[in-house]
């Protein structure tokens, strides 16, 4: 991955939280997966995760930009993606659209930073 104007590639930081994405374009940024979606046998085969900022992200004072700290991230064509659960930590990188209203991407790179343990 080369450089991206929203953080360097794997051998720098994460990217930025999500709270700071572009409205639209390319982006690298971190969080945290909040939850999974899996769709029903008989729909198309597409799988989510909604992302937020990590914990410590969230407890920081913000500007007061109105919005909202989510990512809906959708890989197309498949029912699960290994390591991809909810409480993982996560790094994106794609194209950010906007989707019903909500920032999306499509067929992210990503990479699994932490995954919770289960108790």
């Amino acid at each position: 991955m080369a450089d991206s104007p929203y953080g360097p590639g794997p051998s720098g930081n994460h990217g930025v939280p999500v709270s700071l994405l572009p409205e639209k374009g390319r982006a690298l940024c971190h969080g945290q997966i909040e939850s999974v979606t899996y769709m029903p046998a008989d729909q198309t085969a597409a799988f989510s995760a909604m992302v937020t900022d990590l914990e410590s992200e969230r407890a920081a004072p913000r500007a007061a930009s109105g919005r909202r700290s989510r990512l809906r991230v959708v890989w197309l064509g498949r029912r699960r993606v290994p390591g991809i659960d909810a409480g993982s930590e996560i790094r994106l990188e794609g194209m950010v659209t906007q989707s019903h209203g909500m920032p999306t991407m499509f067929n992210p790179r990503y990479e699994i930073l932490s995954r919770q343990e289960n108790l």
